[in-house]
């Protein structure tokens, strides 16, 4: 409880203070001229399109069904290190599970997967993309569109339908290329040994 005195020697301090007398509101009238600045951002976002720098198309593909396999490998993986991959032999080190997602959306992130696979030096990965028994026409749509999109990737050597453990027919192993840090070490082992 304040006491009298305290009241008093309150009202004492507030003496001077006077009550504003405009309206307690900001002013959010836009300027009526456009500054130089302004124009220049206006004319240069309606002059430059973004550049979608992601190469994977989502244009018509070859439709797959669920049980259909992914096999795919270029030129020079020798055989038997693709058949260790296709086998599932290699240890799996990161995946992607692109269940429930648009073929917009799987587009950004395969891409960036694979981006990152190379950075980090990831050789071994999987995809789970699902097999699409659902879908009413039978067509494994993610499916489809990974069988057209990792072949286009550079730094992909090779894809394989999953083993059934792995997934199967709804998964797909991708083997990634060695990203420039692990090409280095590898020189460097082999001149020093």
């Amino acid at each position: 409880m304040t006491t009298k005195n305290d009241r008093l020697s309150f009202l004492e301090e507030m003496k001077d203070v006077r009550r504003i007398r405009k309206p307690n509101r900001a002013e959010i009238t836009t300027p009526r001229e456009l500054t130089p600045g302004h124009l220049e951002r206006q004319r240069a976002a309606v002059e430059t399109p973004l550049r979608d720098a992601n190469p994977l198309t989502s244009d018509i593909v070859d439709p797959l069904t669920a049980h259909d396999i992914l096999c795919w490998q270029r030129p020079g993986i020798q055989n038997g290190v693709f058949r260790k991959f296709r086998l599932g032999q290699y240890p799996i080190e990161a995946r992607l599970d692109l269940h429930r997602m648009t073929v917009e959306q799987a587009r950004r992130d395969v891409y960036r997967f694979i981006g990152d696979c190379v950075r980090y030096g990831l050789r071994s990965v999987i995809i789970l993309h699902g097999k699409g028994e659902r879908n009413p026409d039978g067509v494994a749509l993610l499916k489809s569109y990974l069988a057209k999109w990792l072949p286009e990737l550079t730094d992909v050597l090779a894809i394989h339908s999953a083993q059934k453990h792995h997934g199967g027919t709804g998964a797909v192993y991708v083997m990634v290329r060695k990203g420039e840090r692990e090409k280095q070490l590898n020189r460097e082992a082999q001149e020093g040994g």
